[in-house]
């Protein structure tokens, strides 16, 4: 048996079991020690965790925060946390467990590997303080994880701009597709049988293009008012965050249905899923979708594109684009006829490339894990 310890670091508990679950488990089947380091679960969350045979440990981690004083917190937290567990291996994602925790790692024996789930709010946009924070965060990433053994990107692109910037050498880099999904779990549905549905499921960000599904989705329904249009997801702290107020004024051609824990009942009700996104690492939510079998629309961006293949499973439209989401959203109400095979094209997509377990064990293999 592998007596080896690995620390999972994360921020969002519901994220850590929702996303990174079926990781937990490969790990543990691999004979590892599991823990997991996180903000602090609920009673439920650390049943599921500790019924999967993963320890639980628990810091504050404010994900969206630019509070210097709070990071450095973060920072020490980690690190103790780092010489109480001993662990061997440290795997962290997101932007605050990757730069603090590979910081940390930097004064300890460990092995550390960087999961890059995205660029997020810091790379994108021209304003000043988007470019000094986009500087800052190159900085600390280039510290972070210089002592890294790995860093693990889910998108082609992403991995060159961190090699281009010269945040990591390419020798040090890895792909893998995405987070993987559960093919049993997200199995194929048949298709309800009353007017065409579509389901857009995300955090309330503008940045997931969610202000260009409410206007296409508007313009739709004066055309073709039998059609829906759902939005499923949770309030961001982020400084890209849209209010519920907001959405509330979409009620004419949205149907707001709330956060999820399980998101199968709504990818079951409807026809077309969409995510009009400008970035993406890759979506874990269009995976799920085409796991059960249904057609996308999304957009040409970096992480969204790697979902479609134009007319064959959906289709890919610029960024920022209402007209194009207008366009192609008519054109499946039209050829309502060709969803269930684009629909089943999704699904082959997901069984060749997007397993699971297909994902974990390219995971386990690049963290030398037998």
């Amino acid at each position: 048996m592998n007596s080896k310890k690995i620390l999972v670091i994360g921020t969002d508990p519901g994220m850590l079991l929702n996303f990174r679950e079926d990781l937990l488990k490969s790990l543990v089947c691999a004979g590892l020690l599991v823990k997991t380091l996180s903000n602090p679960l609920n009673k439920n969350q650390k049943i599921r965790l500790k019924s999967l045979g993963v320890s639980v440990n628990s810091i504050s981690i404010s994900r969206n925060s630019l509070n210097i004083i709070h990071d450095i917190q973060i920072f020490i937290k980690i690190f103790f946390a780092y010489k109480k567990i001993k662990p061997d291996i440290v795997l962290s994602y997101t932007i605050k467990p990757v730069i603090w925790g590979g910081v940390a790692s930097r004064f300890t024996k460990v092995d550390f590997y960087a999961l890059i789930t995205g660029l997020g709010f810091t790379f994108h946009g021209d304003s000043l303080k988007r470019r000094v924070l986009t500087s800052l965060v190159i900085f600390l990433y280039k510290i972070s994880l210089k002592k890294s053994k790995a860093v693990i990107f889910q998108n082609k692109d992403n991995r060159d701009i961190f090699v281009n910037k010269g945040i990591v050498p390419f020798s040090k880099t890895c792909i893998v597709n995405g987070s993987g999904v559960d093919t049993v779990k997200f199995n194929v549905v048949k298709f309800p049988k009353n007017d065409i549905r579509f389901l857009c499921i995300s955090r309330l960000l503008g940045e997931k293009g969610l202000r260009e599904y409410a206007e296409a989705a508007r313009i739709v329904k004066d055309k073709f008012p039998n059609v829906e249009f759902d939005l499923v997801g949770s309030e961001d702290s982020s400084p890209d965050a849209i209010s519920l107020s907001e959405v509330d004024n979409w009620a004419d051609c949205i149907n707001y249905r709330g956060p999820s824990s399980d998101v199968r009942k709504y990818i079951k009700e409807c026809h077309v899923y969409v995510l009009p996104s400008y970035h993406e690492g890759l979506p874990r939510s269009t995976l799920e979708a085409m796991s059960m079998g249904r057609p996308i629309l999304t957009t040409n961006a970096v992480g969204c594109r790697e979902t479609v293949k134009n007319s064959v499973n959906g289709f890919k439209v610029p960024v920022k684009s209402v007209e194009k989401l207008v366009e192609m959203m008519i054109w499946f109400i039209r050829h309502s006829d060709q969803i269930e095979k684009m629909g089943l094209a999704s699904r082959k997509m997901v069984e060749d490339k997007f397993d699971v377990r297909k994902v974990n064990k390219e995971m386990l293999k690049i963290m030398d894990i037998k």
